[in-house]
């Protein structure tokens, strides 16, 4: 398995990128602002994630998302230390992740890859979403929000 940028003459995996986001809308505002990266495995894109910058020396990781068929396997582990390694090689301080209060993985993975909570976003997927999202059984509701400092 590799991990690269998405060439600029290359569609963006919106299948993938779907599974970690369900707004085509918000999807498609990031992935104008921000690198694409994938992990390719026997020709497939099997995994995406996308680094944005947000402020100063701060870089948003958003948008992990790994095949479900692939999953359960370390790929989003990687996926997510391959980001903060760009991060680090693009002179950036922080990275800063959000995820559902409903994302229980999610949130196991991104503490054992080093982030911190360091804030709640409530009633972010109420405001920003148009149908409930429940992961779960777990209704998601609030973005908790999570950095890294990486210097």
């Amino acid at each position: 398995m590799e991990i690269r940028q998405l060439m600029h003459d290359e569609s963006p995996p919106m299948e993938l990128l779907l599974l970690a986001d369900p707004s085509l809308h918000i999807v498609k505002g990031y992935l104008q602002r921000g690198q694409i990266f994938v992990a390719d495995m026997d020709s497939m894109v099997i995994a995406v994630y996308v680094i944005l910058p947000t402020r100063p020396e701060t870089l948003e990781l958003v948008n992990i998302a790994v095949d479900e068929r692939h999953q359960g396997k370390g790929i989003g582990k990687w996926m997510v230390l391959h980001a903060l390694e760009q991060a680090k090689l693009q002179g950036y301080a922080t990275v800063e992740v959000g995820t559902g209060n409903s994302g229980v993985g999610q949130l196991a993975l991104y503490q054992k890859c080093g982030f911190r909570i360091v804030g709640v976003d409530r009633d972010f997927f109420v405001r920003h979403y148009a149908e409930d999202i429940v992961e779960n059984g777990i209704p998601c509701r609030d973005m908790i929000r999570l950095s890294q400092d990486i210097k």
